[in-house]
Parts: C-alpha cells; structure tokens; sequence
C-alpha cells in the first residue's frame, strides 16, 4: 500500500500544471539542503576536536550531554514553524476500500524524511565514530547516538499534537524562553539536569530504553490524535461565523482606510497570514543572536557593526520580509473584485505602504530594550527603522508585482517552508534587501566612522520618505502594466 501511495503522489506530482515551476523549486530546495547537510556533517566532524580544544581539561562527550538539550528545543520550535506536514490528498483516499491507519501510517512513516531528522543524524553520524576512533566504549556510544536520535524522532511527532493548537505551541514557547533565560543568567540551570540524564545514557546503555518509550508513545498518540481527526467531515474548511470589530480609529487616514480595515481583517481572520505575521514577529529577536555570539570571551557580534546593521534591518523589518513580500498575492482569492471596483491603483499601494509603515514603528518600540546593549546598538536599530521605512518598503512593494502566484488564505500551512507564493525572482528580488543597509552603513563607516554611517542610513532613508509619491507611482505603473496578467494567473489557479 506504501508503494500505491507514493505512485499517486508522483502521478499528483508529474501531472500537475505547475509542474516545471514545482520541479525548479525542488532542485532550489534540494541544494539547500544538501548545502546544509554538507555542513552538519562538517560541524559533527570536527566538533569533538573544537570542544576539546577550547576545553582541554572537559570530556568533549560530557558537554554535549550538557547542552543538547538547547538543539532540542530550538529544534522544536523550528520544526512547528518550518516543518511541512506530510501532503497526502485525504479526501479522494477515504472512499476507497483503504483504512484509515493505513493513511496515517504512510503519512506519520513520511514525515520521517523531514531535513530536520537528517541534520541531526549528519551531525550525530561523524561525531560518534570520532567517539568510536578516541577509544570511547563501543556499545555506549552506539546506544547514546540511537538515543538522541530517537528523542528528534519525537520532537518530530510532536509537531503532529501542536500542529492545530496554537496555545500549546505558544505556551511552550514560553516554557522554553524562561528556561533559556533562567539559564543564561545563571539562576536555574536546566543543561545540568539534562545533562546528567543524556550522561546516564552514555554510561549506561540499557537506559536506551527510555528513548524508545518515549518515541513510540509520541507515535501512538499522534497516531491516534490523527484518527479522530480523519473523516470527510473534519476535513471540510470550517466555517466560523466572522466576528466584526470598530476599526473606525482607521477612517483617519483617508482614501486608504478601507484598505487598511481589509487587512487587518484578513490577518485576524486567516490562518495563514496570522501565522506569518506571528512568524514575522520572532525577528525581533533576530539581532539577540549576533549580540551574544562570543570568541575567546568577547562578544564578537556587537564588534562588528557591518552584521549588526544586518540584523537590525531584520528586527524592525520582519513583518515586510514575511507578510509584505506576498502582496499582492494575499488578496488572490477576490483579486477581480477588487481590481473591478473604482479605486486607483495607487490608493490600494498607499494602503500596503502604511500598513508596513506602521508594523515597523511597533516593532521598533517593541525593540527598544536593545538600548541595555549600547547607544551604538540602539542607533542601528533606528537606522534600521528609517531603512525599512524610506527603503525596503518600496522594495517589497517592487517585489510584488513579480509575483502571480495565488496564496489560500486559511490553508493549513506553516508560515515558512511553504511553496505556494515562492518564485525563483522573489529570491532574486530579496538580495537588495538584505545587501542595501550592509552597504549604506558599510562604506560611509569603512572611510569615515561609525556616526557617518547611522547618518547616511538616516539621511537617504528620509529622502525615500520624502518621494513616497514618486516611488509608489513608478511602482503603480509596473503593477498596471501587469494587471490583467496577475487577474488571469489567479483565475487559472482557482
């Protein structure tokens, strides 16, 4: 029955009218991740030597013990936020003589493949036979590398249970930020709890026992959770009655307020665009890891103000890297409504332009306890601001009209790893973006210091302001030019 089911899926595949385009994304995708893999096993190679060698008097295998209980959690919330669940067309299947556990069998099997399972297997895989090669006890490594494997195979049917709740999710994440937090500043430390218990393993081998519990009781019950979920009838789009707010505050802005309640309508009501807007907020904690990177004790990041500005760009500018980047893709599902009513282009991109507008000045208040870091810190964030303000925003707009690919608002999709909207020029289209504040801040700082080039950041940023007009009608005739192309990709799609 395996072997029936993967057949469809590649007739499902083979036979789809976006074939070519699905096919370059998969090679895209499939360099990706080898590219990945190809570093995993790289890190698992030579981090026995690296730990080693920054801790000469420590057992290398004791500190991973100690704080690959970090891998795990980052791990799961990276897999709810990226990790696609295993696509399988249901409903056609559910009238066939197939039972339902042979369904979910094959897709709960599937998900295996994840990347995510690979990468720790990359990194585990090298790692344990340099173990192996450094004299340590054969059966014990076997069994703690089986053990951690087994325990990312977990995390992996866990994603299953939160998938649908996103309380569970959040409340773990939450669990999760206080227990880094805790650790970090040295008032409770999880790592050394873990850590006795992954070095238990690693001494006792018969401890590989725990491991295999824990997997197939995650397996059991997403299997379960699965089963009373699998009906025809818990598989049709639910319909909830839609809930009406007072965005009368909005009518202030003019011919744009319609627009603007629009949005912030879609985003509440939608599954996808709030979980991208969600997403986009994660980035407020982008810059976090570049100030804490450290060498030899001194915190490489906020030394290099060239990846600081980078990271900057992103805590402020998130939602326009993740909601902004699919307009007008957003609005496909009634996107010849909209074009057939008497409005002007340029009101509808006024509407796009403020919404971004407005999301980067809450994230930059959101982000304003960066300032604990430094004043330098702090002006970088404002650069940052101003950037995606006079900036990235006419970009992301720009972007947008190379796209024609529709987005189902309320698909059961994760915000990231999810295909539908992506062309290969929206990869094209993001490079400016990420280059642009590296550029502006770089080079007035390489020649003439640090303050020229927050000011030459700021500066170019509120000329862009200034010429809002002017860029939004040179955008608005590219968006016109292609408009009747957009209507009839959408129409296609549906």
């Amino acid at each position: 029955m395996f072997k029936k089911f993967i057949s469809l899926e590649w007739k499902q595949f083979r036979r789809s009218k976006n074939f070519e385009k699905s096919l370059i994304i998969k090679i895209f995708m499939g360099i990706g991740i080898l590219y990945f893999l190809v570093i995993a096993l790289s890190l698992g190679t030579g981090m026995y030597f690296g730990i080693k060698k920054k801790f000469p008097n420590q057992d290398p295998w004791v500190i991973v013990n100690n704080f690959i209980i970090f891998w795990f959690f980052a791990e799961l919330v990276l897999r709810y936020l990226i990790q696609k669940m295993p696509i399988l067309t249901i409903k056609p299947l559910l009238i066939l003589p197939i039972t339902k556990e042979k369904i979910i069998h094959y897709g709960l099997a599937k998900s295996l493949l994840s990347v995510f399972n690979l990468i720790l297997l990359f990194i585990l895989l090298p790692y344990s036979v340099v173990l192996l090669i450094k004299g340590y006890a054969v059966l014990h490594v076997v069994a703690w590398f089986f053990g951690m494997i087994m325990l990312s195979y977990t995390l992996n049917f866990i994603v299953f249970l939160v998938n649908k709740n996103d309380t569970y999710f959040y409340s773990i994440l939450a669990f999760l930020l206080v227990l880094v937090g805790l650790e970090y500043f040295n008032v409770f430390k999880i790592s050394a709890i873990a850590g006795t218990a992954f070095n238990y393993l690693s001494t006792h081998p018969f401890a590989i026992a725990v491991p295999i519990l824990v997997l197939l009781g995650s397996y059991f019950a997403s299997f379960k959770h699965l089963e009373r979920n699998l009906s025809l009838d818990d598989l049709q789009e639910e319909v909830k009655e839609a809930k009406t707010s007072d965005l009368s505050w909005l009518n202030r802005f003019g011919a744009v307020a319609p627009f603007l309640k629009n949005d912030l309508k879609l985003i509440w009501r939608n599954v996808r665009p709030r979980k991208t807007v969600i997403s986009g907020a994660i980035f407020l904690f982008y810059a976090l890891y570049f100030i804490m990177m450290k060498k030899n004790g001194v915190k490489t990041g906020m030394n290099n103000p060239y990846m600081m500005a980078f990271a900057m760009m992103f805590v402020t500018g998130g939602f326009a890297m993740t909601f902004g980047q699919l307009v007008p893709s957003w609005d496909s599902e009634y996107y010849k409504l909209l074009m057939s009513q008497n409005i002007k282009y340029k009101t509808y991109l006024d509407s796009k332009w403020y919404l971004m507008g407005v999301a980067v000045i809450i994230s930059f208040v959101l982000a304003t306890p960066y300032i604990y870091f430094g004043w330098e810190i702090y002006a970088l964030l404002i650069a940052g601001a101003f950037f995606n303000l006079g900036i990235n925003s006419y970009l992301v707009l720009f972007g947008g009209s190379l796209l024609r690919i529709p987005v189902k608002l309320n698909e059961k999709a994760k915000a990231f790893g999810n295909t539908q909207g992506f062309k290969i020029s929206q990869l094209l289209i993001s490079l400016p973006k990420m280059l642009l504040p590296i550029l502006l801040f770089g080079i007035p700082n390489y020649f003439w210091g640090f303050n020229a080039g927050i000011i030459t950041v700021v500066g170019i940023s509120i000329i862009g302001i200034l010429l809002k007009n002017f860029f939004l009608t040179k955008i608005e005739n590219i968006y016109q030019k292609t408009k009747y192309k957009t209507i009839a990709a959408y129409s296609e799609a549906t």
